[in-house]
């Protein structure tokens, strides 16, 4: 089998690796290099499950070789929170419920991290598309959705607070209120069988 040496940037740590030419991206970084976090599903990019950050772009890491990311920057799941502080995605995710087995979740929160990198201020619509790639077996979506609309709220506050040179403000979005009313709702709808 022909082997490749490569150079990955993960989540800023520069790595050096030799791997097989039919290695993916995902078991390079799991059993090469202990980023556990990426998870593997499906195998054939169904799940979702292997969403990382490829070079600014979310990818499903099942269907990238390893050594097609030679010289790329990777970020996993375990990148998000900085100085043992969650990022405001992990924050959604526990504040609103967004998980139950979290088996989904990293590659959720890469996919939803990724629109809320390039749209701030995604209405409830363009979150659903944004994580239509990743499939959840436990949450039904909605407090997904909720969590991405927290994350949102977030980030908006303390970019208006950092333009006002003062605290981060809280979002003014979605309330939590009507995150709560609109999950329970939906957990209403999804009991009446």
């Amino acid at each position: 089998m022909t082997e490749h040496d490569i150079e990955l940037s993960v989540n800023g740590t520069e790595h050096e690796l030799t791997v097989e030419s039919r290695t993916l991206l995902v078991h390079a970084l799991r059993e090469e290099l202990g980023y556990t976090g990426t998870n593997v599903g499906c195998e054939s990019s169904t799940c979702g499950a292997c969403t990382v950050h490829l070079d600014g772009d979310a990818v499903k890491s099942c269907t990238v070789l390893a050594a097609q990311a030679d010289g790329s920057e990777i970020g996993t799941v375990e990148g998000l929170a900085e100085d043992g502080t969650y990022a405001p995605i992990q924050e959604g995710f526990q504040k609103e419920h967004g998980l139950q087995c979290g088996y989904c979740t990293p590659g959720m929160m890469l996919a939803a991290n990724d629109l809320l990198e390039r749209n701030p201020n995604p209405d409830e619509e363009e979150i659903r598309e944004a994580i239509e790639g990743n499939l959840c077996r436990c949450t039904g979506y909605q407090n997904i959705v909720n969590a991405v609309e927290f994350a949102a709220d977030e980030m908006d506050g303390g970019a208006e607070a950092a333009a006002d040179g003062g605290e981060p403000v809280e979002g003014t979005r979605t309330s939590e209120d009507e995150r709560s009313e609109s999950s329970r709702r939906t957990k209403q709808v999804e009991g009446d069988d």
